[in-house]
Order: structure tokens, then C-alpha cells, then sequence
């Protein structure tokens, strides 16, 4: 079974190796750039994800180039405490969180997909122009560069290519651009004098103003009183403002140390730690409607072109592992069972096979990410800073004194049990690997 990825992201690349994992050979990833590099910031790999990466071998890798938070802390615009709890294993999962830098990230993805897979598994070069679906074969299109067309028949294609898919627009194409909810964020890195107890994930601020950090390394050099510290400053576009063009605008930080300027915390300097910043990155905060279906003919919608959401609760790239693990799952199952009741299945049993195991991972993974993108429209976890600003605007001596503890407890609980990492559940659900038989149609 020859299986074709488009998108060398961390969701396409993960699927590769889901894939590899369940026992499928004939596995190739196309990539649109003609070279790989360790771009992009900070991301976090909650808990469910890291269950994955654990079961695909990658976890100790991992853990190497990220920092485990111990706590995750939410603020209000003065710096006063709103909801703290603790993360990772250090909450009661059996698996931490995971700070880290995203390129790194994805080149440790990019080096074990072509160590497992072999060393031309990933093809640069290679934009998705569009997909035919067969009755019984898929036919991608690419196209290089230097504008030379060619075509891959395959028998499953995923199109892991991100906001802007290329399939997702041809099945769609009253879809439009990505939805822009109308704040702006501005991205770095930086190095500053460590904080709290230099593993904290802080937030502060509110639906119109917030500054979130947390550690990726500590420090270059012998300065054990440092970190390198990833931060998002975000602010609501004054009206009127039409939607940003571009996707990865430097800028001068001057202007946004300005916004920030009265943020100076006992505990961390705001407005320092975004003048320290190497380069701040500038993005508009958008994110897509969800879809009535991600399967058409043996293709199908994986991380980003399914489901792109709001970073409200940091949980975009371990959403796209959960679906590459779970189209892996469904696929291994799929053939499986094919293979024992019929033994060498003809050419339509197993398009028919691919495409119920397709469906079988639209079912489990569509729905949920609806929910988690509707939450994610209502700040997420986050929604605890808005309701402090909402009941007290100038502060509070104690938060309890505006909202009620259980009251923040659900919103935390609510939450993570949407986005699939209540560790009450997590810690006890089955695991999603499976394999097919060497032999069978996988090969």
C-alpha cells in the first residue's frame, strides 16, 4: 500500500511515522520548501501528545531539547495571581508536558522519519497543486519551483499541509481565507533573569490584552540564574484595522515594549523581556471553520488544514500528533481485518477498506476538534483572566473574593477534558498503537 503525505509540519511527519509504526512501508512525504530549516518559537506538547511520542519511541529525543513546566500560572494585567496548577507528571499524568522550540522539534522529527523511513522519505520541492480521486487510486499533483508539474498515484493520501491546504481549498472552496478574530501577536525569544521557579508557564492579561512565557532552555553559558524563555504578547487591533497580510513579519519591538510598558511584575519584567527579544515575529490571530466532512475518495484532512484553532491552550501540535496516531490506528485496524477474512484482497476490497478506516478517523477526530475549536472561540482555559477583568477591571485583593474556586477548577477541568488530557481519563484510556501484518497489503 503505497501511502503519499503532504506537509513536512510536525502533524505530516508524525504521520509518517504513526504510519512506520503500524507496520505500512511504502510511506513518502512531499514538502513545498526546497529546504528544511529549525524555524518558528516556542510550542508545548501537553501530556496526550507526549502518550504518542512515547509510544513511537521519540519521547526520551524529546525531552533532550524541551523543558518540563512544572506549573502553569494565570495573571491578571497587574501581575496578580489568578489560577495556578501544576503540569505534567507533577499533576498526575504519566507523562510530562514538553516546552520546546518548534523547528528543533520538527528537524528531530525530519532525521528519525528519514532514519526509519530511509533517506529520501521526505521530497522538498514539491507543492501541492491538487488531488483526483480515483476509484480506486488517489492522483496528487506537484509542482517545483522552477514551475515542472508531476503527478504520484497513491493509495492513501493525507494532506497534512497546513492553514492554507491546497485540498482542503479544492473540496472547499467557498471556504475562504482563515477567519481573523481581530487581536495581533507578536512572537520571540529571548534570554532574562529566571522567574518564579524557572519552569513556570505563565499567562497574563486578558481577552485584550495578554503576555504568555515560558522556558524552552535555561540560559547559553555558565549564568545559572538565566533562561531562554519563549514569550506571545498579544493586543486587539485598534478598529477598523483590516486583517495582516503577512504570516511572519519582523518587526521593530520598540513599538510593542510601548504597549506593554506599565507590565513590570515583581516577579518578571514584561516590557524587558520583549526588548531583549532576538527578532519578534508578527502574526494575526486566525483560525478556520470546522467541516461537515475530512474524507473524499482515500484523501483525507490531517492537523492544521482540518482543524486549525486558536492557540488558546497551546494544544495546536499535540492535536496534530493525536490525529496522525489515531489515522494510523484506523488504517493498521482497517487492513488487518481485511487481511484475516479475505487473506490477499482484491484492488476494490481495499479501497473500500482504506476508506471505511478513513471514515472511522474523520469520526473520532472531526468532532472532537469542532469542540475544542468552539472552546477555543471562548478563550479556552484562558476564560479565567477574562472573568477576572470582567469582575474586577482594577485588581482584587484576593481572586477568591470575584470568583469562586470551583468555579476556576471547571473551567480547568472542562477544558482539558475536551482537548482529550484529563489525566483521570488519559492516564487510563487504551493505547492507539497497532500493526499490520508483514505481508499483507500494508507493504
Amino acid at each position: 500500500m503505497k501511502i503519499v503525505i503532504a506537509g513536512a509540519g510536525i502533524g505530516g511527519l508524525a504521520t509518517a511515522l504513526s504510519l512506520h509504526r503500524a507496520g505500512f512501508t511504502d510511506v513518502v512525504v512531499y514538502e513545498r520548501v526546497s529546504a528544511l530549516r529549525p524555524l518558528g518559537v516556542g510550542i508545548n506538547l501537553l501530556p496526550h501528545a507526549v502518550r504518542e511520542l512515547t509510544e513511537l519511541g521519540l519521547a526520551e529525543a524529546a525531552e533532550r531539547i524541551a523543558v518540563k513546566p512544572s506549573r502553569l500560572s494565570y495573571y491578571n494585567r497587574f501581575g496578580q495571581p489568578i489560577w495556578s496548577e501544576p503540569r505534567g507528571t507533577e499533576a498526575g499524568y504519566s507523562w510530562p508536558q514538553l516546552s520546546v522550540h518548534r523547528g528543533e522539534f520538527q528537524m528531530l522529527l525530519v532525521d528519525e522519519v528519514r532514519r526509519r523511513l530511509g533517506a529520501d522519505a521526505i521530497r522538498l520541492d514539491s507543492r501541492l497543486v491538487g488531488v483526483e480521486h480515483g476509484e480506486q487510486h488517489e492522483y496528487a499533483r506537484f509542482a517545483r519551483a522552477s514551475g515542472e508539474e508531476f503527478e504520484v498515484t497513491a493509495d492513501v493520501f493525507i494532506a497534512a499541509d497546513g492553514i492554507h491546504s491546497t485540498l482542503r481549498a479544492q473540496e472547499y472552496p467557498e471556504d475562504g481565507a482563515p477567519v481573523w478574530s481581530g487581536l495581533v501577536l507578536w512572537r520571540g525569544t529571548a534570554t532574562v533573569p529566571a522567574y518564579l521557579d524557572g519552569r513556570t508557564m505563565i499567562m497574563a492579561g486578558d481577552g485584550e490584552q495578554k503576555f504568555v512565557a515560558y522556558p524552552l532552555a535555561p540560559a547559553d553559558g555558565d549564568d545559572p540564574g538565566s533562561l531562554r524563555l519563549n514569550f506571545i504578547a498579544e493586543r486587539r487591533a485598534p478598529e477598523g484595522t483590516t486583517e495582516l497580510a503577512d504570516w511572519n513579519l519582523p518587526i521593530d519591538p520598540e513599538p510593542i515594549v510601548e504597549l506593554f510598558s506599565e507590565w513590570t511584575f515583581d516577579w518578571l519584567d514584561v516590557p524587558a523581556t520583549i526588548a531583549a527579544a532576538d527578532q519578534i515575529l508578527e502574526y494575526p490571530m486566525v483560525d478556520r471553520e470546522a467541516l461537515p466532512a475530512w474524507r473524499f475518495g482515500s484523501s483525507v484532512l490531517l492537523g492544521d488544514a482540518a482543524h486549525a484553532m486558536y492557540p488558546n491552550g497551546s494544544n495546536g501540535a499535540s492535536q496534530a500528533i493525536l490525529d496522525a496516531r489515531t489515522l494510523a490506528f484506523h488504517l493498521a485496524n482497517g487492513v488487518a481485518a481485511l487481511g484475516a477474512s479475505s487473506g490477499r484482497p482484491d484492488a476494490a476490497s481495499t479501497t473500500a477498506a482504506i476508506r471505511t478506516a478513513l471514515d472511522a478517523y474523520d469520526a473520532d477526530r472531526r468532532p472532537a476538534t469542532a469542540r475544542l475549536l468552539e472552546m477555543t472561540r471562548a478563550l479556552g482555559p484562558e476564560r479565567v483572566m477574562q472573568l477576572a477583568y470582567d469582575r474586577a477591571p482594577e485588581g482584587f485583593a484576593d481572586v477568591h473574593d470575584v470568583i469562586p474556586a470551583d468555579e476556576l477548577q471547571q473551567i480547568a477541568d472542562d477544558y482539558k477534558r475536551t482537548a482529550g488530557f484529563h489525566p483521570s481519563t488519559l492516564n487510563e484510556r487504551a493505547s492507539l498503537s497497532a500493526s499490520v501484518e508483514r505481508g499483507s497489503v500494508a507493504d
